[in-house]
């Protein structure tokens, strides 16, 4: 028997008996999805969590594919999960990663983690999407939502990443075109989609590359396959979100709700706000935050 069936659950709001008007019904949805919305992990490790025993709804274990509505009460690790049903865009940081910071929020080696940086959630947490090298720099979302961090680094999605690439020699028009054409690593092709010459000065030289995907250390492995080292790697865009100049190493902002609901691909939530307040979000602002425990 499905999991949304033969179990009672309490009256939502709106139905049940009482005083004042009826608030706003809500569909029920699978508790994977509200779980990650709320930023209490990706929707993997909340199945992991339900296959586990970790998750509860209403005191009972939680079940794979069970849908939750706003009456439901949902316990993680014996904790209750604040559920919220109401629309509300979900939230993205622009970090520039330095090189030296692992994107982990903790290591075994006791080197600086990128999340030491971010600002503190009242609920949820950051969830990084996608990763750099400890020795790669630049652009680095975040979200609080993990079926927007789904969206973003899902293959079929295809979302371009573009990096500044600086090489220890020059590429010659046979490599070039061979790393266009596709190279064959340990984990499969790999192929540059678009790759332009950007100059340099000695031994040094900086070309801008495009990809459709994020393996594991990919265009360090390319370029190695072709026998050139990569001096230096900066991720400059992700999708549509490039990296502003003023945004300097080590600061963050975040992206804007207008634009938060563009990369989503989600209508944005309608709510009165003053002109004060509009404003004031449409205001770019940046933030350099000393890492917690590290002075």
């Amino acid at each position: 028997m499905p999991a949304e069936q033969g179990r009672e659950h309490p009256p939502r709001r709106g139905q049940a008996a009482g005083r004042g008007a009826p608030q706003e019904e809500h569909e029920p949805e699978r508790l994977q999805k509200v779980l990650a919305r709320l930023g209490v992990g990706s929707r993997r490790e909340i199945e992991e969590w339900v296959v586990a025993g970790r998750v509860t709804v209403n005191g009972e274990p939680a079940e794979l594919g069970q849908k939750i509505g706003p009456g439901d009460r949902v316990k993680v690790n014996g904790r209750l999960v604040s559920v919220r049903f109401t629309t509300r865009a979900p939230r993205v940081l622009i970090y520039h990663k330095p090189e030296g910071e692992i994107v982990s929020r903790e290591d075994p080696e006791g080197r600086p983690t990128v999340f030491e940086r971010l600002p503190l959630l009242r609920k949820g947490r950051w969830i990084a999407v996608g990763r750099l090298d400890f020795n790669t720099s630049g652009l680095l979302l975040f979200t609080n939502d993990g079926t927007l961090a789904n969206r973003l680094m899902h293959p079929r999605y295809e979302l371009e990443r573009e990096y500044a690439v600086r090489l220890l020699g020059e590429l010659t028009d046979e490599q070039i075109e061979s790393l266009k054409a596709g190279i064959q690593l340990e984990d499969g092709l790999a192929r540059f989609t678009d790759l332009t010459d950007q100059g340099g000065e000695g031994s040094n030289h900086w070309y801008k590359v495009t990809l459709s995907e994020g393996r594991n250390r990919e265009v360090r492995r390319m370029f190695e396959a072709v026998g050139l080292t990569v001096s230096r790697l900066m991720r400059v865009r992700y999708g549509p979100v490039t990296l502003s100049p003023r945004l300097k190493r080590g600061m963050w902002m975040e992206l804007p709700e207008e634009e938060v609901c563009k990369l989503a691909g989600v209508p944005r939530p309608q709510r009165q706000v003053s002109a004060r307040t509009a404003e004031k979000e449409r205001q770019v602002r940046l933030h350099r935050t000393a890492p917690r425990g590290r002075g």
